[in-house]
């Protein structure tokens, strides 16, 4: 079991229970998978890109990345119907919980100009969704060998019924939020940033 897993099974699901008045811990906001998307319309016409790019997914989130193909042709971007536009990584178990940890100790702090990440970035439905514009902040991926930056999506999808559990769920494992507005100059508080 991961240190992040233990957390949420030790710690959070109790403070969620409270919090929401629930009578079950089962009930608790949980998160389901991760998915993980990187768009790269070279590769319908260049194999190197796309060997390039699995292996360097497959390297970063410890699994192969199944390939995304268009599913209509879009004449304006020069794509054809089944063309390789991208690749997914979906993480679930262990995998997603230790992905997680590393995202949120390792990874985040590592980004250039680093305040915190948006509360704005929730979809109303409790998932929340963030993009990387550099895959050199993964220990994984060599600065040296780095080229063309490719950025990553990256979708954690969770159980919530709606944004504020999604966020007390998310903020309690450890996701490194920027302040709240009203929150921000306050004596006490933080200043990460907007």
């Amino acid at each position: 079991m991961s240190r992040l897993e233990e957390k949420y099974q030790k710690e959070v699901t109790g403070i969620l229970q409270k919090e929401f008045g629930l009578d079950n811990p089962m009930a608790a906001p949980r998160i389901l998978k991760i998915v993980i998307n990187l768009g790269i319309k070279e590769a319908a016409h260049d194999e190197a890109v796309l060997k390039k790019a699995e292996d360097r997914l497959s390297l970063i989130f410890g699994q192969k990345p199944k390939i995304c193909r268009a599913k209509k042709s879009i004449a304006e971007f020069k794509i054809a119907k089944g063309n390789i536009i991208g690749l997914v990584v979906t993480l679930r178990g262990q995998r997603m919980y230790n992905f997680l940890d590393k995202l949120f100790s390792i990874v985040l702090p590592r980004v250039r100009d680093f305040r915190g990440v948006s509360r704005e970035s929730f979809d109303g439905h409790g998932n929340y969704t963030l993009g990387i514009e550099e895959q050199v902040v993964f220990p994984e991926v060599e600065f040296d060998r780095a080229e063309k930056a490719k950025g990553l999506e990256i979708t954690i999808v969770t159980d919530a019924k709606d944004d504020q559990k999604a966020e007390r769920l998310l903020g309690l494992l450890g996701m490194p939020f920027s302040a709240k507005l009203a929150d921000q100059g306050k004596p006490g508080k933080e200043n990460l940033g907007s």
